[in-house]
């Protein structure tokens, strides 16, 4: 399991006061903007996959092109900059752990479902091609 908070009942139908605000309309219209018709909603693990991974590939492209100079940096940073899991040790101590190969594959599935915004940084594919560790 990702290093998840309880969950909540707020968003953009939050309650209020004991009752339930309706729906912002600018919201709503955003919403049906990029609905499927037919699509069923996410999972709540899917839809922590989903974020948990884009924010470790974005870590990667900021190695990949030296916005940050080494993969510590970037726990670092993550972890204190913008609360990112300590008990993950930081994006690039996941990749280790969970492994650069399986985060590709599971990458390579959300690219096929959703498109290029899942599609893996070249360096975390680089290193599972090599069996490569981020953390030495």
């Amino acid at each position: 399991a990702l290093c998840l908070q309880e969950e909540r009942s707020s968003g953009i139908n939050a309650e209020y006061g004991g009752s339930t605000r309706p729906v912002n309309p600018v919201a709503e219209q955003i919403l049906n903007r990029y609905r499927t018709p037919g699509q069923a909603a996410p999972s709540t693990e899917d839809v922590q996959w989903r974020t948990y991974l884009r924010s470790v590939n974005e870590a990667a492209l900021c190695l990949q092109e030296e916005i940050i100079a080494n993969p510590v940096d970037g726990n670092i940073g993550l972890i204190f900059g913008i609360g990112h899991c300590p008990q993950r040790g930081g994006p690039f101590q996941f990749l280790d752990t969970y492994g650069a190969q399986s985060f590709v594959d599971k990458m390579h599935r959300y690219e096929e479902q959703l498109g290029f915004r899942f599609e893996p940084a070249e360096i975390v594919i680089d290193y599972a091609k090599s069996g490569k560790k981020f953390m030495h």
